[in-house]
């Protein structure tokens, strides 16, 4: 089918205040109104009265005494005078101060306009709750009613028109599960396109809104498979894997199973520190050079990590690497951030040293709070040999009967393709951080089903595995290295529901109150541990030469493929 043209739409969409914000409007008075002069004039006039009337008093006050004459004899000058420094008295109680008082509340009241909200909330993904009452925001008109008042089909029209912005929706509907509904209607009918399988219900749009995705139209179906009891520091975790891809949930749980039966894993958090690398730039090298040697200095650390620390509870600097390309400073900062992932926390704690910077270097010119060498979303070598987030191994050592039974493999056939597949083939692919068969599979399984950001996989999976013969060459000893594993088990996606019962399945759902830090910390250990289960069952797989039987049986589709053909709507 080809792409219709949108339907024409006659309806005037106009904007316009809800009658009680424009009565509400016409009638609030701030009290400054009543004033003869402005307010600034009056604040001036009655300071200056009540200190020049308690001059006067004083000075009276002062000669009776060197005259012994009563105090409570007044002429009608100081009578005027008590009366003024009361009454101005009164008054800079009362009013002084109103100026700024009355410009915070104007300022308040602009910030509600319609555009100033939704642009914001486009721009930075963070909004209020979309239920606004009426009076309270500019409502847009459809037929001689609100939006809100007009039947879904007509709202999808003007969408797909372009008279609706599209992204006002939640805010002008005040309901963000009917918004999306209205929105997915005016897709199909500006592309055409039928969407019918992609569906609505299910999802809590509420708690999307403002926090997770924008100009939303519905969900994705990724089933969800669990792998375990994954034996890991003496405890067993059901892993929750979220993946289209047959075969890996199955193979996980085998890997699983040959480390349980063989005692478990271990794993070592390394590190744990979240990085942002803001870039700077100076008029020539010398200053460039000033600012590294003051930022790496050890004088000035104290200062810098105060300034750095007081955005956030948990934020704390551990340290500040710089690097220079020409005039250019790249600052790497990392610092630990609790249970977040933290690249918003960070990113805050960044902006505050590099507006003390400033004040220090006034030639310094902010180009980027990020200069790339963070490095965030990219396969980096600053990543793999400095580490982001948090770094752990994990290892195992399985017993030859279970590589036997298990894995229908030997120790030998493992560690001759580890060296020949992991390390030689990924050294002559140029590989960084990618010595390992398939951890951006296991990490990307995780991620998805526990709420994380889906790109920092990565990063996340740059991984090396390494196998060696142990106890005489009869058992295996695996291990993996992951450098930069960035979880978090609080924001972003772990607070909608399904990504949440996943993290409650770890035992590792929200902050860690008693000790903050430990969920995300307990998460990227069970990572490392899935990692490790998946290697070996992969690498006993393609040992044993049975990847390709395997993926026939659970991967192949027995579906007609025919059913999923597009034809081209404009054939040559």
């Amino acid at each position: 089918m080809g792409v219709r043209s949108a339907p024409r739409v006659t309806t005037e969409v106009e904007w316009g205040c809800s009658t009680e914000k424009c009565n509400n409007q016409q009638s609030k008075l701030f009290p400054s109104e009543l004033l003869p002069w402005p307010v600034s004039y009056m604040n001036k006039i009655f300071i200056v009265l009540f200190f020049s009337s308690s001059y006067y008093l004083m000075k009276r006050w002062n000669e009776k005494v060197r005259v012994s004459m009563p105090l409570h004899m007044v002429s009608l000058a100081e009578i005027l005078a008590l009366i003024a420094q009361i009454a101005s008295f009164i008054y800079m109680i009362g009013f002084f101060g109103i100026d700024y008082a009355q410009h915070t509340v104007k300022s308040a009241d602009e910030s509600l306009s319609f555009s100033d909200e939704y642009e914001n909330q486009a721009a930075t993904h963070v909004g209020s709750s979309p239920n606004i009452k009426a009076e309270e925001r500019r409502d847009m008109q459809l037929n001689g009613a609100t939006l809100a008042d007009n039947s879904d089909e007509d709202i999808a029209l003007v969408v797909s028109s372009g008279k609706v912005p599209s992204y006002s929706l939640e805010a002008q509907l005040g309901d963000c599960t009917r918004a999306a509904a209205v929105r997915k209607r005016g897709t199909e009918i500006a592309t055409g396109k039928s969407l019918d399988g992609l569906p609505l219900v299910g999802m809590d749009y509420q708690s999307i809104f403002g926090q997770c995705c924008e100009m939303v139209i519905g969900h994705i179906q990724i089933p969800v498979g669990v792998a375990g009891p994954l034996l890991l520091n003496g405890c067993e975790y059901m892993v929750p894997l979220a993946t289209t891809e047959g075969c890996l949930v199955a193979s996980t749980n085998r890997g699983c199973k040959a480390i349980y039966q063989s005692g478990g894993a271990s794993s070592v958090l390394l590190k744990d520190g979240m990085t942002r690398a803001p870039v700077v730039r100076f008029q020539d090298l010398k200053r460039a050079a000033e600012l590294k040697f003051y930022v790496e200095s050890a004088n000035n650390f104290d200062t810098i990590e105060s300034i750095f620390n007081r955005t956030s509870r948990f934020a704390r600097l551990d340290d500040i690497k710089c690097a220079m390309a020409g005039r250019y400073v790249y600052m790497r900062f990392r610092c630990s951030t609790g249970d977040a992932m933290g690249m918003n926390m960070i990113s805050k704690g960044v902006q505050n040293v590099l507006s003390y910077l400033q004040s220090v270097f006034p030639d310094m010119e902010n180009i980027s709070v990020s200069g790339n060498f963070c490095a965030d979303k990219k396969p980096t070598a600053v990543n793999w040999i400095e580490g982001r987030g948090k770094s752990v191994v994990c290892e195992a050592v399985i017993k030859e009967e279970i590589i036997t039974k298990v894995l229908k493999t030997s120790v030998s056939a493992l560690v001759e393709l580890n060296v020949v597949k992991n390390l030689a083939g990924s050294a002559l692919a140029g590989a960084i951080g990618g010595f390992n068969a398939h951890a951006s599979n296991l990490v990307s399984a995780v991620f998805l089903a526990t709420g994380q950001d889906p790109a920092q996989n990565i990063e996340s999976s740059q991984c090396i595995t390494l196998m060696e013969a142990v106890n005489g060459g009869r058992d295996l000893q695996i291990s993996v290295t992951l450098p930069s594993i960035e979880v978090g088990t609080v924001g972003g996606g772990t607070q909608l529901a399904s990504q949440a019962a996943c993290l409650n399945l770890l035992g590792v759902k929200g902050a860690n109150k008693s000790a903050p830090g430990r969920n995300a910390q307990t998460l990227a250990r069970i990572i490392a541990g899935t990692v490790l289960a998946g290697e070996l069952s992969l690498m006993s797989a393609l040992a044993a030469g049975q990847l390709v039987k395997s993926h026939m049986k659970y991967n192949r589709s027995t579906r007609d493929m025919n059913a999923n053909i597009t034809q081209d709507p404009n054939p040559q």
